[in-house]
């Protein structure tokens, strides 16, 4: 006898439990990251004015050079999803060490560019005389980190295709308390200066390398997964990793030609644009976790061969980015009065970010579509589509950005230019949403269709 389809509302709260179990544990490790550079920056700062800017300008490079490789978690998480709906536990942990092998070369690269370019990068990113050598110093030191940084970042891709983001926030509790204390004692106990506060990092993200290793490791031999490294399988990786490099460079680039858009509309209007950066970054994580789940619920329904229940599972994770983002758009306009002073008390900022905060407020519904879908298609392994929708994103984007001084316009009209952006984002990423060509079963991606019946709706 056939069973019963669930009614909607039971299939909706089963989904609901899902999305919860996986989202709520990756904003925790998400907010972790940042948390990391407000210590190091709390640390340092009683060093002097000279150390902290160095660490800044530092900072800025290593998490740019870090952001680049995120494709690393993306890339691998879909990967492995897949092959844990398919029921190839064994294929999933193998495909994930490949990803890990592939972030352990990319590290070397990197540390091969950078040590030997160091002063030259610092000194591109403007810092001063009494600045720069300092962040030489911790540049130099904390590139030796950086093939861990990358590992934590495929590590967290494959437990998040195993549907695990628990392991990942237990991991970046204790990096961030290790950081914290390691960076103290080596500051000021061993007196090593800011050097002592990059030690403090590199040992720190090594640690944690080094326990999502163990993790891994247990699993491929419980598993009878091989841990070598397979040219194919990396080489596999790269490529399904390209596309979303390029995604991920052409957001950077958005970002970037903001804040130069901000730089010359004054210096109220910079400060207020970096104070309404970082609350726009931080409004990003709680939605980017609802992605996080998207992209391993999406790729392990695929993997099973459900597309049924890959639609279902996008349309309520469309729901829940609505959902959170109207509320995280009603919490901006609410506590504007309360937020601005803790930045700034410089009443020209706060005149300059009171009505550019009221956009960002009312976008956040829109950026919770975007980023939703943004997951769900990252989670089939729609990369290259994603690539090209957010180079047109830019393509939009920067002629509107670029005539916002040449019109006198200000920091809201920027903002609102920055919700043009999301809404091209949306419309894209709706688009190939409601066409269906992104649903495509099977262990590993396919080459996706050119014409689909499938709807969205």
């Amino acid at each position: 006898m056939t069973q019963a389809p669930a009614p909607p509302a039971a299939t909706g709260r089963r989904h609901d439990r899902e999305i919860v179990a996986l989202a709520v544990p990756a904003f925790g490790a998400l907010v972790a990251e940042p948390l990391f550079v407000m210590a190091d920056s709390a640390i340092v700062g009683h060093l002097g004015t000279a150390q902290l800017a160095g660490l800044g300008v530092a900072s800025a490079l290593l998490m740019t050079a870090v952001s680049v490789f995120v494709f690393l978690a993306y890339a691998t998480t879909a990967a492995v999803a897949r092959r844990v709906g398919a029921g190839e536990l064994q294929a999933a942990i193998r495909q994930g060490m490949d990803g890990i092998w592939l972030a352990l070369l990319l590290g070397a690269g990197v540390i091969a560019v950078v040590l030997p370019t160091a002063p030259a990068l610092i000194e591109l990113f403007g810092a001063s005389d009494t600045a720069a050598p300092y962040a030489t110093t911790y540049l130099r030191i904390s590139a030796l980190g950086i093939p861990a940084m990358l590992i934590v970042l495929a590590a967290t891709g494959v437990l998040r295709g195993l549907q695990d983001t628990k392991t990942p926030l237990y991991v970046a509790i204790a990096g961030f308390v290790a950081n914290g204390a390691l960076n103290a004692g080596l500051v000021y106990g061993a007196d090593l200066g800011i050097a002592g506060s990059a030690w403090g990092t590199v040992l720190a993200q090594c640690a944690m390398a080094a326990a999502y290793l163990v993790v891994v490791v247990r699993g491929a031999r419980r598993h009878g997964a091989s841990l070598r490294p397979d040219a194919a399988g990396i080489k596999a990786s790269a490529q399904a990793g390209v596309p979303l490099l390029a995604r991920t460079l052409s957001l950077r680039a958005i970002l970037m030609i903001a804040t130069a858009v901000a730089a010359r509309l004054g210096d109220a209007d910079i400060a207020a644009h970096q104070i309404i950066l970082s609350l726009w970054s931080l409004l990003a994580f709680a939605l980017d976790a609802i992605a996080i789940a998207g992209q391993a619920i999406i790729g392990r329904y695929l993997g099973a061969g459900d597309a049924q229940g890959a639609r279902d599972v996008c349309r309520r994770m469309v729901q829940w980015g609505i959902a959170v983002g109207i509320l995280l758009g009603v919490l901006v306009i609410v506590s504007r009065p309360l937020f601005l002073p803790l930045f700034t008390s410089d009443s020209a900022v706060k005149d300059a970010a009171l009505p550019a905060l009221l956009v960002v407020a009312l976008s956040q519904p829109i950026s919770g579509v975007v980023f939703v879908l943004d997951g769900v298609l990252m989670g089939a392994g729609d990369g290259p589509y994603l690539a090209w929708a957010m180079v047109l994103t830019l393509a939009v984007f920067t002629p509107v950005a670029l005539l916002v001084p040449a019109f006198g316009g200000g920091l809201t009209a920027l903002w609102t230019a920055m919700t043009l952006m999301m809404i091209t984002r949306m419309a894209t990423l709706w688009w190939r949403a409601r066409s269906g060509r992104w649903i495509v079963t099977g262990a590993a991606p396919l080459t996706l269709p050119d014409t689909a019946t499938d709807r969205f709706t």
